[in-house]
């Protein structure tokens, strides 16, 4: 059985609709793991195993389960204030701040966000994920720069309740 890019992508898109919670799929050259946690607070989350590529040898496999969470939490989740509600990465992968290059940020600081509004994007294994605020209030801290990769539960943003 092979799986190539375009494959995986569309596995992987229809996982995030689906209520799976793990997948395992084996084939003559590789071995996919796909797991996935869903906290009440967090949406879609999709943690991968390495898939062979062309250029890795057959048989790939990892005896270890993916990571669900970095083992030290990020330097600018250390200073996190009680007052403040955080806004944390529920995957791996590209931080965003707007729906495209050259155009305007789906929020700014000192904006009042409501429940269900976007507020960025992130990018995963060319997928633009939007993710959308769970509470409502005003946004007080940005902590990730645009265009850098982020780590699942990594805090994104700060929010003041109003």
């Amino acid at each position: 059985m092979q799986l190539d890019h375009d494959q995986l992508h569309r596995l992987l898109a229809l996982l995030g609709e689906s209520d799976i919670q793990e997948l395992k799929l084996e084939g003559d050259d590789f071995r996919l793991e796909v797991r996935r946690n869903l906290p009440s607070s967090a949406p879609v989350t999709l943690v991968q195993a390495p898939v062979a590529s062309p250029g890795l040898a057959p048989q790939l496999s990892t005896g270890a389960p993916a990571p669900s969470a970095p083992s030290a939490p990020p330097p600018a989740a250390a200073a996190a204030r009680s007052d403040l509600i955080e806004i944390t990465a529920p995957m791996v992968g590209t931080f965003y701040r707007s729906p495209a290059p050259g155009e305007p940020s789906f929020v700014e600081l000192g904006d009042r966000i409501s429940a269900g509004q976007p507020i960025c994007i992130l990018e995963a294994m060319k997928l633009m994920n939007e993710l959308e605020a769970e509470v409502s209030g005003e946004l007080v801290e940005v902590l990730v720069e645009n265009g850098t990769p982020v780590e699942f539960g990594q805090v994104l943003m700060r929010l003041k309740s109003v």
